[in-house]
């Protein structure tokens, strides 16, 4: 499935819009993790655990996303757009939300 950014792909007809398609990951970081990355913002630093998690959570929107397109018969989905978001649960939790947004498409070569 190929999957872009752009409203087209170059080179290629698109043949057929489909229609909206999109996936959701919610991933939990567990409690060590968020006080870890607390200790980070102070002292400086990236976030190696948030940093996996967050890449892990949009592969499986993306993925998520890519299936519901193929169920349409799409060959392609364009347009994609990445949208990320911290959610606070409780008073010491968070979970790391992605979506992916995009247009199914049929396209020929």
């Amino acid at each position: 499935m190929l999957v872009v950014t752009t409203p087209m792909i170059e080179g290629k007809t698109i043949t057929n819009y489909m229609g909206l398609v999109s996936g959701e990951a919610i991933m939990g970081a567990n409690i060590f993790k968020d006080l870890f990355a607390g200790i980070r913002d102070i002292v400086g630093g990236r976030s190696a655990a948030y940093e996996k998690e967050l890449r892990h959570a949009k592969e499986v929107a993306i993925q998520e996303m890519c299936e519901q397109a193929q169920e349409m018969g799409a060959n392609a989905v364009v347009g994609v757009d990445l949208d990320y978001e911290t959610i606070q649960v409780g008073q010491s939790g968070s979970m790391l939300m992605v979506s992916a947004n995009g247009t199914a498409v049929r396209f020929t070569t």
